[in-house]
């Protein structure tokens, strides 16, 4: 699913790669642990948290995720723009909560990172 669909689903605000709305990803995972990002997330995923701290970029990069959706109205601070912009990252915020984003990007065909997802 493309980035711009992505937002436009979410009704969400692209902080950081507005020009990149081409850009796909293949599943989403949702949580506010970055233990359970390490454990679980596939390649090729976007990460939908409402932790807003550096460390939620610093993780993504490790595993290569490129696109984070900070839910619940959450804004990222200036240091997280930064070092999402540093490394070609996409972020975007949207209103919805966890639950609502993963429900609609899940009834529009984006489907989880369980194997069965």
């Amino acid at each position: 699913m493309k980035v711009s669909d992505i937002a436009s689903y979410l009704d969400a605000t692209i902080i950081v790669g507005k020009d990149q709305g081409d850009f796909e990803v293949s599943s989403a995972f949702g949580s506010d642990l970055m233990s359970d990002v390490l454990a679980f997330i596939k390649d090729n995923s976007l990460l939908l948290t409402g932790l807003v701290s550096p460390h939620v970029v610093r993780t993504c990069e490790m595993l290569d995720v490129m696109v984070i959706v900070f839910v619940r109205g959450k804004r990222p601070s200036e240091e997280i723009v930064e070092l999402a912009q540093e490394r070609d990252m996409i972020v975007m915020t949207t209103n919805l909560t966890l639950y609502e984003a993963s429900g609609v990007l899940y009834q529009h065909g984006l489907g989880g990172t369980s194997d069965n997802g």
